[in-house]
This record gives C-alpha cells, structure tokens and sequence, in this order.
C-alpha cells in the first residue's frame, strides 16, 4: 500500500471529524451525519489498507525461503 493512499485515507477521516464536529456545534444533523459517513468510509479504508499490509508481509515471508 502506498504512503500516498495511507495519507489520503488519513486527511479523509480528518475531514469527517472535522465536518462532525462543526456539525455538532452548529446543531446541524445533516452535516454531523454525513461528517460520520466520511469518517467511518475513511476507517473502512484504513483497515483495507493494514489488510493489504499484513498480507504482503505474509507474502515476504514466504518468497524469502
């Protein structure tokens, strides 16, 4: 996985964070929800990402015998 994509999926769940919180101070539902769809969109990706991690590493470890 690219460092690239990592921080992509990082800046991603920064800004559902940030849009959940304006959302939340502001009383505006729409924007609190959907700043909690791109967060757990960004988490989903995130966990895709050490998935695909783990499993070149696995994959390393075996073409290295």
């Amino acid at each position: 996985m690219g460092a690239g994509d990592k921080m992509k999926h990082q800046a991603e769940e920064m800004v559902g964070k940030a849009k959940q919180g304006v959302g939340k101070a502001t009383g505006n539902e729409r924007l609190e929800a959907e700043g909690h769809a791109e967060e757990t969109k960004a988490d989903l990706k995130q966990a895709g990402d050490e998935a695909k991690d783990a499993g070149k590493k696995v994959k390393d470890a075996f073409s290295d015998k």
